[in-house]
């Protein structure tokens, strides 16, 4: 299956992505296609052979233009955002040229109605700008050059037997156009019959220059919907230092292989995914993670492309480039989630298919009652094309997809990717989260907690003599107390043990200066004849708080003794606070440690509910049980052992510094590592439904009072009638609102 991405042009408001869509779906090696109107862009899932692929692209231009739109394949996968600025620029340029003709004459128009409207005669230039004719000339201009894509969009759905806003618009306007243009021509034909000798081409031009403002402005508006993206590709590097034999050169950032070594310089962006190989430096991910602390690195670490590198200078290893790189596979991911539908938006497409054939209907009745009923034909006009006007769905069209693209582009910027809008909006109803122990709320690792001496031993001597032993074995906890000792600046190179052994399941010893070190587990010193018991209570101590007790001894005796424990993670604590306070969620902790050691890190990071000694499969029963009781549930998690539990769960979250299956597995994935994520992405996932719910309103209700005041339903009892020009205000405002208020969520920040 291959992806493709598409520009789609001539969209006028949500009504249209129904055609599209269908286009999509009929063409031959399409599985899936899924247009997301705020950013006018198709994304299309291809099931075809590679050298079948490019005739198949061809096959969705031409079926998409067939049903009256226009589908651009962006052909350079890097370049898509740039192609679709381009593109939006263009149209904005164009429609702007539209839009100003037609509020120039327009504004001729109202200006010469003035007298009217305040009830005097028209005098001079009023009563030349108020004669038919001329309001004919200045209104033709706006009718059919401004408001060209409407007419054309309108006859295209006429013709696939559908139909959408510009349906709406082009009857109304039109309907207001010819009619005045008969009155024009044949007044006395007309006052024979009893009909008004009035012509509407003031409200025809007015209404389409106002519907295309309204577009124009919700153009401008949408464009920053999907910025985030555009921020990220905007921070890759453009060059990178390539080191080629003695010398540094400088090529452009799409020339790097994997396996090149490139030189960093302070202050320089980091141009590729790689492992530093020398060098000390802190590096800024904030722009990829979302974590504004910048980050230590050192020889092993990895570095991230696009990254900002502090005051060192860094030696690295490129490993992956283009478009395997941790910030290309982000943009990916946000590009396909932004194309993606929430089941609270496939409601409103759904409700969006029906309503403009019912607005027909409520149109067509409207002018049927005073028309026929009531004998108003002018009333008629007036009534029918303002139900045509103001009850356009693009409000009710445009309230879920515009959310959900700011949403998303929002989460990355905080370091989360979602995978899709169902995961965004399922996140919403949590309200059990179960949190993986080991790497999710701990560090994942052995960390040294206590370090205790035995009297007369000088502190210094004792880590410089553990960290020589251990500096020559792989185990865990070796490498902990290795760590330990470079962290409190401890030389220990100059060391040499002699006979170093490792004993499997045991510890390692070795000769330092004539004396034999011993390093592990009080068993196995005891069988060599090490007295324990100046240090025994203390190491009972260790374990009765879950934590592995090592000891040191020198020949026959203990001189120290370390306490290592996978150590929870700074943030836990907090984050399980805020979840259980903030969220209101019933926080439970997985882990397939003993209970002692699982009770303790509970205790700790302040959990009640704990499941402990659980296998793979037990943590699946566990994320079963919990939804069993009726619960929404998120598992959070980082290893391979998590991902049945994550795939299983409501929600699948997963610590991005974890494994490649446990991030594929889940739903929203968080990049720097750091559990605040967590918070803020359930927060902003309650933020984005509250934001669609609001707009949802907004647009329903919009609908619900003005289409009956528009067909004049209070007319008789309180006089209320609705102008075809403020409906066309009206709705043009509709639409930009709900855009405006999606945009609220760029602002989105956990409190």
């Amino acid at each position: 299956m291959t992806v493709k991405h598409f520009r789609i042009e001539g969209m006028s408001c949500a009504s249209c992505v129904k055609p599209v869509e269908a286009a999509l779906r009929r063409t031959d090696g399409v599985r899936e296609g899924v247009v997301n109107f705020a950013s006018s862009q198709a994304v299309v899932d291809f099931e075809v052979e590679p050298e079948r692929l490019g005739r198949a692209i061809a096959a969705v231009e031409r079926e998409v233009q067939d049903a009256g739109y226009r589908a651009l394949a962006i052909a350079d996968h890097d370049s898509l955002e740039d192609e679709l600025d381009r593109q939006q620029q263009r149209e904005r340029d164009e429609l702007g040229r539209r839009v100003w003709v037609g509020l120039v004459l327009a504004g001729v128009l109202v200006f010469g109605a003035l007298p009217a409207m305040v009830g005097v005669e028209a005098s001079g230039v009023f009563h030349w700008l108020h004669l038919p004719m001329v309001q004919f000339v200045l209104s033709t201009p706006v009718v059919f050059w401004s408001g060209a894509s409407i007419f054309r969009g309108a006859i295209a759905a006429f013709r696939r037997r559908s139909a959408t806003m510009n349906t709406l618009v082009a009857i109304g306007t039109g309907t207001a156009y010819f009619y005045s243009t008969v009155v024009m021509l044949f007044p006395t034909a007309m006052r024979s019959r009893g009909l008004g000798v009035v012509v509407y081409y003031e409200a025809a031009a007015v209404i389409i220059a106002l519907v295309l403002l309204g577009r124009w402005l919700e153009l401008r508006a949408r464009s920053q919907a999907s910025a985030a993206i555009r921020n990220l590709l905007g921070q890759q590097a453009k060059t990178a230092r390539v080191v080629r034999g003695d010398r540094d050169v400088e090529v452009d950032v799409g020339f790097v292989q994997v396996g090149d070594r490139v030189r960093v310089r302070p202050g320089e962006r980091v141009p590729v995914d790689g492992k530093i190989l020398d060098g000390r430096s802190e590096v800024d991910e904030s722009m990829v993670t979302g974590e504004s602390v910048p980050v230590d690195k050192q020889p092993g670490d990895t570095v991230i492309g696009a990254t900002v590198n502090g005051s060192g200078s860094l030696l690295v290893q490129a490993t992956s480039i283009g478009q395997d790189t941790v910030l290309a596979q982000i943009v990916e991911l946000v590009r396909s989630a932004q194309g993606s539908r929430a089941p609270i938006q496939k409601l409103a497409d759904r409700v969006t298919a029906y309503f403009v054939p019912v607005v027909l209907a409520i149109a067509a009745l409207t002018f049927f009652i005073w028309a026929f009923v009531i004998g108003d034909l002018t009333f008629a006009i007036i009534t029918s094309v303002s139900v045509l006007t103001i009850a356009c769905p693009c409000a009710l069209g445009l309230a879920t997809p515009t959310s959900m693209t700011v949403a998303m582009g929002k989460g990355a910027e905080l370091g989360i990717t979602i995978r899709n809008g169902e995961s965004l909006e399922l996140a919403h109803a949590i309200d059990t989260i179960v949190l993986d122990k080991t790497g999710t709320l701990t560090v994942g690792q052995p960390q040294v907690t206590d370090m205790l001496i035995a009297d007369a031993v000088n502190c210094d001597q004792v880590l410089a003599g553990v960290a020589a032993l251990e500096a020559q074995s792989e185990h865990p906890l070796g490498t902990a107390l290795v760590r330990y000792a470079e962290r409190w600046n401890i030389d220990f190179h100059a060391i040499a043990p002699q006979d170093w052994q490792s004993i499997t399941g045991a510890g390692i010893e070795a000769t330092i200066n004539g004396e034999r070190w011993r390093v592990g587990r009080a068993t196995w010193l005891e069988q060599c004849g090490v007295d324990l018991a100046a240090l025994q209570t203390e190491a009972e101590q260790l374990t009765a708080a879950a934590k592995t007790p090592v000891w040191i001894a020198i020949e026959a005796r203990a001189i120290a003794l370390f306490g290592l424990a996978d150590a929870i993670k700074p943030d836990s604590a907090s984050v399980v606070a805020q979840l259980r306070g903030d969220l209101g969620l019933q926080v439970v902790m997985l882990t397939g440690d003993t209970d002692a050691t699982a009770q303790a890190i509970a205790h700790q990071a302040g959990i009640d509910r704990v499941f402990s000694q659980v296998t793979p499969e037990h943590k699946v029963e566990v994320v079963r049980q919990l939804q069993e009781e009726g619960r929404t549930v998120a598992m959070v998690g980082d290893g391979i052992n998590d991902a049945p539990a994550l795939a299983l769960a409501d929600v699948g979250i997963a610590i991005g510094t974890g494994t490649d299956v446990a991030v594929s597995a889940s739903d929203i994935t968080l990049i720097s590592g750091s559990l605040t994520g967590i918070v803020s992405a359930i927060a902003l996932s309650r933020a984005t439904i509250a934001n669609i719910k609001q707009n949802l309103f907004f647009a329903y209700a919009y609908n619900a009072l003005g289409i009956p005041i528009a067909a004049g339903l209070f007319y008789a009892a309180f006089g209320w009638l609705l102008d075809p020009r403020l409906a066309g205000a009206a709705m043009a405002l509709s639409s930009v609102s709900v855009v405006t208020n999606a945009l609220r969520l760029k602002r989105f920040a956990v409190r």
